[in-house]
């Protein structure tokens, strides 16, 4: 069975994190992409754990396209990629992602990688995509955050099917697999309306 994801935006942070596990995680990740002959999306930086990433799939004979905003291309653009996509905004940087992307899915990062792998899903949630969404939770990392969606369910601010959307997985081959057998459904947005 031909895989149905061909390119995956991974969203991820430009620091290494606290400790090696997080740059494990993202050579694990590399090397899966590479060997599954899935093209790598990913913000365009040279550093940190999206650098790591990067260079593993490139490493590994695997293709990558970096989107990057003109205000970081001189900082941290990575030299060496496939193709480097350089845009005007940050804004315009995460249409495309998802845009250029089958699915997405976050490794370890700070706010920016949390703001996009949540816009991906909300995007996802408004029926603007339909495009698989999911989480690496390297080492617990994402624990906090999937309490806190949880309580928001609890709380009844969100469905119980929307949380759902956001695949999660410990393991990078089983949230691949994941992703692909995800099927998104459609979902009313609020509580006792069918028409949003």
């Amino acid at each position: 069975m031909s895989s149905k994801i061909k390119k995956i935006c991974v969203y991820c942070g430009s620091n290494e994190g606290s400790g090696k596990v997080y740059m494990a995680a993202a050579e694990q990740l590399g090397l899966l992409l590479a060997e599954r002959g899935i093209e790598l999306v990913y913000g365009g930086a040279g550093v940190g754990v999206m650098g790591k990433l990067a260079d593993t799939v490139l490493k590994h004979g695997g293709q990558v396209t970096g989107i990057i905003p003109e205000h970081l291309h001189k900082k941290v653009a990575h030299s060496g990629l496939t193709e480097i996509k350089v845009v005007d905004t940050m804004h315009t940087r995460k249409a495309m992602m998802i845009d250029y992307s089958d699915a997405m899915i976050a490794l370890p990062g700070g706010l920016g990688t949390f703001e996009e792998i949540l816009e991906a899903v909300t995007w996802q949630q408004l029926r603007l995509h339909t495009k698989p969404c999911g989480l690496l939770n390297v080492n617990g990392y994402y624990e906090y955050l999937l309490k806190f969606l949880d309580n928001a369910v609890s709380e009844r601010f969100m469905k119980p099917e929307h949380r759902g959307i956001l695949q999660v997985s410990s393991n990078p081959a089983e949230l691949l697999d994941l992703l692909e057998e995800n099927e998104p459904v459609e979902i009313p947005k609020l509580y006792g309306r069918n028409d949003v």
